[in-house]
């Protein structure tokens, strides 16, 4: 088992239909009132890619992806298209959008993060896959051009100095998702014009 630094081809991933899920407990009691509770503490996505063939080349690349991958085996990168940015869809990212941390003179590593907010509640998301050359990165509000370096294939912000104590840490970038195929077939019907198709593709986020 392993990961491959490699992402699904982009041109079949764009109409890809999927996002985000969470697993609910949901108890209904005698009296109709209903408990809930969270079995997972983060989402996790799944997609389908199927949608996204629109020619006989378009099979041949997943079919040539899948067979690389070996089935479910191995791990690959996936554009979200919904969700892969620091900040809004329609912006580019910046150093500012996203708080990593604060310096306390003494660590140096620090992961990337996205929050999402609503009203007064935030999730916290672990980005793992950034996208190389797109990480800016930011401290006390100054962006900085040199004196760190980001693992894309981690996710982790190290500093050849460590920050001082009480400067905030914030970065923009953009990222994959780590996802692998949810299925060890693909089932490929041929019409009466040479075209292939497959039903159903579906990929799964790696959480680990």
């Amino acid at each position: 088992m392993a990961f491959h630094e490699v992402r699904f081809p982009d041109n079949i991933s764009r109409s890809a239909r999927g996002g985000p899920e969470r697993r609910t407990q949901i108890v209904e009691l005698a009296s109709g009132d209903e408990e809930r509770n969270a079995s997972w503490a983060n989402s996790r996505r799944r997609y389908d890619v199927a949608y996204g063939i629109r020619r006989a080349d378009d099979l041949a690349a997943v079919v040539a992806f899948f067979e690389a991958r070996n089935g479910r085996l191995h791990g690959f990168r996936f554009r979200d298209w919904s969700d892969y940015k620091s900040c809004a869809p329609s912006q580019i990212p910046g150093p500012l959008d996203q708080p990593i941390g604060t310096g306390n003179g003494s660590v140096i590593s620090f992961a990337l993060l996205k929050r999402y907010s609503s009203g007064n509640q935030t999730w916290t998301r672990a980005i793992t896959k950034p996208v190389a050359g797109t990480v800016r990165l930011a401290l006390g509000g100054v962006e900085q051009a040199s004196g760190w370096s980001v693992d894309t294939a981690t996710g982790v912000v190290t500093f050849g100095t460590a920050p001082a104590a009480g400067v905030s840490i914030t970065t923009g970038f953009e990222f994959d998702v780590p996802v692998r195929f949810d299925s060890d077939t693909l089932d490929v019907t041929l019409d009466i014009e040479r075209l292939g198709s497959i039903t159903s593709i579906p990929l799964l986020e790696i959480r680990r």
